[in-house]
């Protein structure tokens, strides 16, 4: 972990997470879990955990390893993803974090399932200075972790690094709309999410701009697939549950005190400011 992103995570992501509202709403909506779910039509916007644990079967398909294959879920929380992605596809996954908490809560949910020592291990490690070394793992992912990225360029050279010739990447993030192409409330809004919730990877990943880096890494980018429509059911419920809470704090000027809640509202009402975007790149 280098001393730049080891300082900006303790600054701004950290107490994001551990912001009060963050830990009540991910505990009580998500199961702890803290990504978006994949919709197909009529599916209900309120079954959260079935749309996550779809969206993390599509992490898998599009890695599509054979079994036995060595990946890093890269910002893997409390292991959900990881332990969906190892289930499905028979492979081997190694989780980091840098919220000991999480790391401590996936080790145990591991063991309830008895996969100590099988399929998932999980480490307190960040993605801009991997503890592994070089060609250690045939695919390597990231869901909805690179927007705390302050620092996209060397994440990436991480990446490749530890990726085998030939190994996958397949990256689950967001991308913003450039800032001259905004309104002003929609500016607004984007900079003001992305300040709360430490995402300066979001400001900095515009679209196309991860693909951009990708190439310039050494990546060959096999496809990018705009999957915002798969994931507008579930930010429509979280704007409609934080839409009484947003108005309430923003009549007495506190509305930055529910991060979450003001985050799915204006961007919900801003969709012009962002896409969500699955891509899939391998090392040659």
């Amino acid at each position: 972990m280098t001393r730049s992103t080891d300082a900006y995570y303790r600054q701004h992501v950290l107490p994001y997470y551990r912001a009060f509202e963050s830990r009540l709403g991910y505990t009580a909506l998500l199961g702890r879990t803290r990504h978006f779910g994949w919709y197909e039509p009529g599916d209900s916007p309120w079954r959260f955990t079935a749309a996550m644990r779809r969206m993390e079967v599509i992490a898998a398909r599009k890695l599509a390893l054979p079994p036995t294959s060595s990946l890093l879920d890269a910002g893997c929380g409390v292991g959900d993803t990881a332990r969906t992605v190892a289930r499905t596809s028979g492979v081997y996954v190694t989780g980091i974090d840098g919220i000991e908490s999480d790391i401590a809560i996936a080790r145990q949910r591991a063991a309830r399932a008895g996969e100590p020592g099988r399929r998932t291990r999980f480490l307190r490690a960040n993605y801009h200075a991997l503890p592994f070394a070089d060609a250690s793992f045939d695919g390597v992912y990231t869901m909805e972790s690179f927007v705390h990225s302050p620092s996209p360029p060397q994440g990436l050279a991480e990446f490749f690094r530890v990726l085998r010739p030939g190994g996958k990447l397949v990256m689950l993030e967001y991308s913003s709309t450039p800032q001259a192409q905004l309104s002003p409330q929609a500016r607004t809004a984007l900079l003001r999410v992305c300040d709360l919730s430490g995402m300066p990877g979001l400001l900095a990943m515009t679209h196309g701009e991860l693909e951009r880096l990708l190439r310039r890494t050494g990546f060959a980018v096999e496809s990018s697939y705009d999957a915002t429509a798969k994931i507008l059911p579930m930010l429509w419920a979280f704007s409609a549950l934080g839409r009484l809470p947003y108005a309430l704090t923003r009549s007495v000027g506190c509305e930055n005190f529910l991060i979450n809640a003001m985050s799915a509202v204006e961007m919900y009402r801003h969709q012009d400011t962002w896409r969500y975007t699955i891509c899939v790149a391998t090392k040659p």
